[in-house]
């Protein structure tokens, strides 16, 4: 969130309801540092929040009614308790889905305005529908002077997006959004939800992250995603384990398993869990630069043994590497989306230019990038 971002949203606020909000709330998207495809696997993340964010100005009304408008679109949206039906579409979903979840929960919800804005890049896998579904709840629960802990708050932004929006994501990135601190990642356990902060000084180490979105479109993102799911569900099912986090001999493991796509899956999810213990290791000890070699080994095991990647990523994470990247590895679900790259400091802009040559020299549309500074999560703000 920008100062910039607080203004606008208050600002249009008191010009379209002619009076001042209650509140200006925040949430931030968020990069995954390390630990794909681990959660549904019971297995460990570790993300962390942008400073890139959804900011929402907000006031009660007397009615049981609630409008939105998003100054990123221009769009105002309003709808009424009657109107809380699972499966709506739009964008105003991930907001009534919100008021549906809290509500389910128990909660009494009271009608609303808001206007919101966002700098999450959406479609780039930095999670802007979570830091929307955060923002919102962040707003309402405050309104409403509901008493909500932090976890419990990612679980419910988490139904609205599962049950109500109807995308089956698991609660890493609303996790990200609501339990993250500045200056650290977080070290997250997706089977019991414990949560450690863990500091992540890049600063200090002379280092910063280069956030690279490759502006690659998502393709066949739903029934890749399945098929990869499907298949580690099929596989702990095969080795007598609950998941595959139970997994403690690999070697055996693969043995057991009938087929060679299925060993390199269960491969990739149990390899890249010790990824993610190895790096709260390195960053709990401050050794941040050590991160590096396990960024490398994860994007190859992305590429190699769970097929995620796509030509446009791997050749960003490559020349990344040429260009001077200590480190570097596709973030996110796969098929798409960002690179991240760890980097001397003041380096990302040289790197990142590199990349963009070599898009423009392979015919690929320019990609976007920005630093990655770990920051808080949902907030009240003003």
């Amino acid at each position: 969130m920008t100062s910039a971002d607080a203004d606008a949203v208050t600002q249009d606020f008191a010009d379209r309801h002619g009076h001042p909000p209650t509140g200006v709330w925040v949430a931030p998207g968020r990069v995954n540092l390390i630990g794909e495809h681990t959660d549904y696997n019971d297995g460990f993340v570790m993300p962390f929040a942008l400073a890139q964010a959804v900011t929402v100005a907000a006031a009660p009304r007397d009615d049981d009614r609630w409008s939105v408008t998003s100054l990123s679109n221009g769009e105002t949206q309003e709808f009424g308790r009657s109107d809380l039906e699972p499966g709506t579409s739009g964008w105003h979903a991930y907001v009534a889905g919100v008021v549906w979840a809290l509500t389910e929960a128990g909660h009494r919800v009271s009608g609303a305005d808001l206007v919101l804005t966002s700098d999450v890049p959406i479609g780039a896998g930095l999670s802007s529908s979570a830091a929307l579904e955060c923002a919102v709840l962040a707003a309402l629960a405050d309104l409403d002077g509901l008493s909500i802990d932090p976890l419990e708050r990612a679980k419910l932004a988490r139904r609205c997006e599962n049950e109500f929006v109807g995308a089956p994501t698991g609660l890493m990135d609303q996790a990200a959004s609501t339990l993250c601190t500045a200056d650290h990642a977080l070290f997250f356990d997706c089977r019991t939800f414990e949560a450690t902060q863990v500091a992540l000084d890049l600063g200090d180490a002379d280092l910063e992250l280069l956030v690279l979105d490759t502006n690659t479109p998502h393709t066949h993102v739903d029934g890749e995603y399945a098929d990869r799911r499907r298949t580690c569900e099929e596989a702990a099912g095969l080795l007598g384990v609950p998941a595959l986090r139970d997994v403690t001999d690999l070697d055996a493991a693969l043995a057991a398993l009938p087929d060679a796509v299925m060993q390199r899956r269960v491969r990739h999810v149990v390899t890249e869990n010790a990824r993610v213990r190895a790096a709260a290791e390195v960053l709990q000890a401050g050794r941040v630069a050590e991160l590096a070699p396990l960024l490398d080994a994860s994007h190859t095991s992305m590429r190699d043994d769970f097929a995620i990647t796509v030509p446009t990523v791997d050749l960003a994470v490559e020349t990344a590497r040429s260009a001077g990247a200590l480190g570097a590895r596709m973030t996110g679900g796969g098929f798409g989306g960002c690179i991240i790259a760890l980097v001397p400091s003041g380096w990302a802009d040289a790197v990142a230019a590199a990349v963009a040559e070599a898009f423009a020299a392979a015919g690929h549309a320019a990609p976007q990038h920005f630093v990655g500074s770990p920051s808080q999560g949902a907030h009240r703000a003003g």
